[in-house]
């Protein structure tokens, strides 16, 4: 995310436990200051006087140490490491477990433009949820056309070309329990190179869903909210395409494919269209597969053993019962 500041960090509407309570307490000329990146900084030995490596572009994060360290300059009245801090443009300051920096810090704040904050949260415990929000902040992103639906527990991204029945068949989906992320546009963030993340392009409209024949509907209101959740990982990709008599579809499950997106790969499932098919219990059921698959069991594979199982018993009581006859 390109600039994105210090006051776009207070006012990130994160919730419960990744919540960051962070409220200005001083230097608020530096709200407009930028955040450049997903680091963060425990500035105990620039506090000392070592500034050899110092990560000046990140947030810097005051614990109780830090915070006990300064108290002890403070009454030594040796403020030069202070000082030489605050010279640097780092993009704010925050006391954690409701610390209340001395007013030369923040005099020094408001010198130098930096915006001091302040948390509730214990150090460990904010730096933790600060990464992670930082993290997602910053991750690459792509926005795709498709449909983003939870069942049984999987995120699953439908895809397909525009009337092929996306929304209709998310629709039956939310009827059936699940719930719906994002639908028409979905977008897509990539998190530590690790794992997809979905939610809808604009949240004040990813819960609604265009229904041809009934227009915009409001999933919220009409389902309730149970039926709608803000965002999900990605965990299979449903492609649905026009039934083609002529081509070859996977009938046993053996072969793999994949979606890549954001150079995460995601396992993939084809699903034709024609009158007649389920295509919601069919991605259930693909749904459920792909629990079963996390658990280490593999259906298609399960068949093939079983049917090679089979096929040894046969032949060794055929070559039994030849070998009977010769006697």
């Amino acid at each position: 995310m390109s600039d994105f500041t210090v006051l776009d960090l207070l006012d990130l509407d994160l919730k419960e436990h990744n919540h960051l309570s962070l409220s200005c307490i001083g230097g608020r000329a530096g709200l407009s200051r930028k955040i450049t990146t997903s680091k963060i900084s425990r500035p105990g030995l620039p506090l000392s006087g070592f500034f050899d490596e110092f990560s000046n572009n990140s947030i810097q994060v005051f614990g109780r140490g830090e915070q006990v360290y300064i108290s002890k300059l403070e009454r030594e009245k040796n403020l030069s490491s202070l000082e030489k801090l605050f010279s640097y443009d780092i993009p704010c300051c925050v006391f954690c477990d409701d610390g209340t920096p001395s007013d030369s810090l923040l005099a020094l704040a408001e010198q130098s433009g930096t915006a001091v904050l302040s948390t509730p949260l214990i150090s460990s415990d904010f730096s933790r949820r600060l990464y992670q929000t930082l993290d997602e902040v910053f991750a690459p992103t792509q926005t795709i056309h498709g449909v983003l639906v939870e069942v049984y527990g999987i995120g699953v991204l439908i895809t397909g070309e525009s009337g092929v029945g996306k929304s209709e068949t998310a629709l039956e989906l939310i009827e059936r329990g699940h719930r719906l992320i994002s639908d028409d546009t979905v977008r897509l963030r990539n998190i530590s190179d690790n794992y997809l993340i979905g939610m809808g392009e604009n949240p004040l409209l990813a819960h609604h869903m265009e229904i041809r024949g009934l227009g915009i509907i409001n999933l919220a209101n009409l389902f309730g909210v149970g039926a709608i959740r803000d965002r999900k990982q990605v965990q299979l990709s449903v492609h649905l395409e026009e039934w083609e008599a002529d081509k070859n579809y996977d009938r046993v499950g053996e072969s793999s494919l994949n979606d890549t997106y954001l150079g995460i790969s995601i396992p993939m499932v084809v699903i034709p269209v024609k009158p007649g098919r389920n295509i919601p219990v069919i991605i259930e059921t693909a749904a459920r597969n792909e629990r079963l698959k996390k658990l280490g069991y593999y259906s298609a594979k399960e068949f093939d053993q079983s049917v090679l199982k089979w096929l040894e018993s046969e032949s060794a009581r055929k070559m039994y019962y030849i070998n009977e006859e010769t006697l």
